[in-house]
């Protein structure tokens, strides 16, 4: 978006006793307030915009009408970080910093004023995984940095959008001064809590892959449900990993076997049979993946077992 300079004023519907939404655009940030509160967040519009995976959005809950302040991030893939449908609770003051691409869902009373500031994440300074970090929790207006922040930046949204052009963005560049400030040490605050529960979802999926490993239904997508996640974010959780979803099954199921086939050795059970109650719906398949895997055949292996 091209910054331009000004106020942009719309009221809505003629006769409403309600002033529309104020815009202040300058210096690559856009300020929005709205009286009462709005439907939704702003949203990016992107052609390249997938639909979402997750089962809901996230959703964002207010019991008490007052100010609420939100920082929308523009500039991040669309739907590259997801995290399972959750309801967060607002409090009047409190900062939510959001991904423009996925806007979290609005339960605010009718009676309350909200006031958005709109920037790149590159001004900010962030990854898409930190953006994905701190968009988790809010910056709540009685913690150290809201208490600081929360009323200033306030005041610094309604002086600029009623200053002259000049005025207007000088407040606008020290409100990304701000808000950059603010979201480092959101991060550095936030950024091991999300790091440990990514550890911790990862390490329930990997047991749930041990518990189905005979399943040779079991998928990707499967998985996703089971967790409530979409498939597109546990792919990314296993490449932070050093692997994929496929390669982390295929290995499992071949260690099973192999470990059957040594204890089996002078047993009746045939190799197919092995493979297939280990998930393999083709004998054929299963000899090529194990002799590429081992350096040699599964009648190779159990021979060698046995001896």
């Amino acid at each position: 978006m091209t910054a331009t300079s000004g106020i942009e004023a719309s009221g809505g519907h003629p006769g409403s006793p309600q002033p529309g939404p104020m815009w202040r655009r300058a210096m690559g940030l856009d300020i929005l307030i709205t009286d009462p509160a709005p439907a939704a967040l702003p949203r990016e519009r992107s052609p390249y915009a997938q639909p979402d995976l997750t089962g809901g959005p996230r959703r964002w809950i207010a019991r008490d009408s007052g100010e609420f302040l939100f920082v929308g991030v523009r500039g991040g893939g669309p739907l590259l970080l997801q995290e399972p449908s959750a309801d967060g609770e607002l409090g009047p003051g409190d900062i939510c910093f959001f991904d423009l691409h996925r806007p979290p869902a609005l339960d605010l009373p009718e009676r309350c004023r909200t006031k958005t500031f709109l920037l790149s994440r590159g001004l900010l300074g962030l990854t898409d995984r930190d953006l994905h970090r701190i968009t988790r929790v809010p910056v709540r207006r009685d913690s150290r940095m809201g208490s600081l922040l929360s009323p200033f930046l306030s005041d610094l949204a309604d002086t600029a959008v009623a200053s002259r052009a000049t005025v207007g963005e000088m407040l606008a560049w020290n409100a990304v001064n701000l808000l950059t400030t603010l979201a480092t040490d959101h991060l550095r605050e936030h950024g091991r809590a999300a790091a440990d529960d990514q550890s911790a979802l990862v390490s329930r999926i990997l047991r749930f892959i041990d518990l189905n490993l005979s399943d040779v239904e079991l998928s990707p997508e499967r998985i996703a449900r089971a967790h409530h996640i979409s498939v597109r974010y546990l792919h990314k959780l296993f490449a932070d990993e050093g692997t994929t979803v496929g390669r982390r099954i295929l290995l499992r199921r071949l260690e099973e076997c192999r470990r059957e086939l040594a204890a089996r050795s002078h047993g009746t059970r045939t190799i197919a049979a092995v493979a297939g109650h280990w998930g393999f719906a083709s004998a054929t398949h299963f000899s090529r993946v194990f002799r590429a895997t081992y350096g040699m055949t599964p009648r190779e292996w159990r021979d060698s077992a046995g001896r």
